[in-house]
């Protein structure tokens, strides 16, 4: 079966002004449009375009919760993948989300201890990993994703005592102890918790940081400070950014962000597919709640490459990333492509005109529209020209 779904962009405050509404042909909301969700999560489900078709069922989590086994196929109990369009206008906070293990144990936890779902201290939301992938949708994408090595922060941190010695203003004397801790052959994690758990002292060694940026004005090499601290003054994440991948992503490229990654993105428009979670330990970049006890449990330490995600080549038409978890996989779709799915699954066409079909059942996909497929259906047939993207498990 072929359902029409539709939903409303969250107002986050760090969306753009319009993006999504642009890229899918719809009006504009007059808010900040940051992530427009196509999936079941109970935070904001897709809803429903022709309720009769599903007994009634407003939106796709009640569907399921409903008739789980008709909507998503025999043995399934909740849709595994969320879908979303993201629309960054301002940074994002820099987070890190759980191992399954993680999440399930802190969902037990948290229960347990009795704190509301809604509460702006907990930290699970519910008992889901949420490993995700990102695809460029704009011409450039930013983003931060994974530490460095301690040897190229320790080389921004020497910049940085340069610029400082050559000033004429005396630096706090935190900045001389984050020197000396860098020199000390400190690794990332500690050099990592020593910044996000000092107290009073931290907005100080920032702002003398974001001053030496903003006087080295001729250089880029700390434009990201600037950055960062102008969304953000004095918060101990504009000094954690130096120990990041910076990265900017072209249209068409792709990242994977991984349990314990701890990434932000900061502008762009995008093409998010994740495992259905809302849980997110916040490290830096934001007025939010910081768990630091809970967020170094969940941190991958490890220096890594920026995780770029290669596609396989479905045809000369299509796509496919697949990474290395089986919630979900998205197919991009210019031309034409048969898909073969092993699950209910997410189609949504940002540009021109895709017919999708599946035996006797065929229907029309314009910019902007969606639909979810039921997991009764085994392939789809794609045709027509444009961009299309079908989101399903691997």
């Amino acid at each position: 079966m072929f359902v029409g779904i539709t939903n409303t962009p969250r107002d986050y405050a760090w969306g753009s002004a319009g993006e999504i509404s642009t890229l899918l042909g719809t009006m504009p909301t007059g808010k900040p449009e940051a992530e427009l969700w196509l999936g079941a999560h109970p935070g904001s489900p897709s809803v429903i375009l022709d309720p009769t078709l599903t007994g009634s069922a407003g939106d796709l989590h009640e569907w399921i919760q409903r008739d789980g086994e008709q909507v998503l196929g025999a043995g399934s109990e909740r849709l595994p993948f969320l879908l979303k369009v993201l629309a960054a206008g301002a940074p994002l906070s820099l987070q890190a989300h759980p191992t399954p293990e993680q999440a399930i144990e802190g969902f037990a936890r948290e229960n347990a201890a009795g704190i509301p779902l809604t509460a702006s201290h907990r930290n699970y939301k519910d008992a889901s990993a949420k490993p995700e992938l990102i695809l460029a949708v704009s011409d450039t994408f930013e983003a931060l994703c994974g530490f460095r090595s301690m040897t190229e922060t320790r080389a921004s941190i020497e910049r940085l005592a340069e610029l400082d010695a050559a000033s004429s203003t005396p630096a706090p004397a935190l900045f001389a102890q984050w020197l000396a801790f860098a020199r000390a052959d400190s690794d990332l994690r500690s050099m990592f918790e020593w910044l996000i758990s000092a107290a009073e002292p931290v907005p100080e060694l920032v702002e003398r940081v974001t001053a030496l940026a903003e006087a080295d004005q001729a250089s880029d090499e700390f434009a990201l400070v600037r950055t960062l601290a102008g969304y953000y003054r004095g918060d101990p994440g504009v000094l954690i950014a130096l120990m990041l991948n910076h990265v900017t992503l072209t249209t068409g490229e792709t990242l994977f962000l991984p349990a314990g990654n701890i990434h932000a993105y900061l502008r762009g428009l995008g093409i998010e597919l994740m495992a259905s979670s809302d849980n997110v330990l916040r490290g830096g970049l934001t007025p939010k709640h910081v768990d630091v006890a809970e967020l170094l449990s969940v941190l991958d330490f490890s220096a890594s490459p920026v995780p770029y995600l290669n596609a396989e080549p479905v045809s000369d038409g299509a796509r496919v990333f697949r990474p290395p978890v089986r919630d979900f996989q998205l197919l991009e779709v210019h031309e034409a492509a048969t898909v073969e799915l092993h699950s209910a699954a997410i189609v949504l066409c940002t540009v021109g005109e895709f017919v999708v079909s599946s035996g006797e059942r065929a229907l029309t996909l314009s910019r902007g529209e969606s639909i979810f497929v039921t997991g009764d259906e085994h392939g789809l047939s794609i045709r027509g020209a444009g961009q299309l993207f079908v989101a399903a498990t691997q």
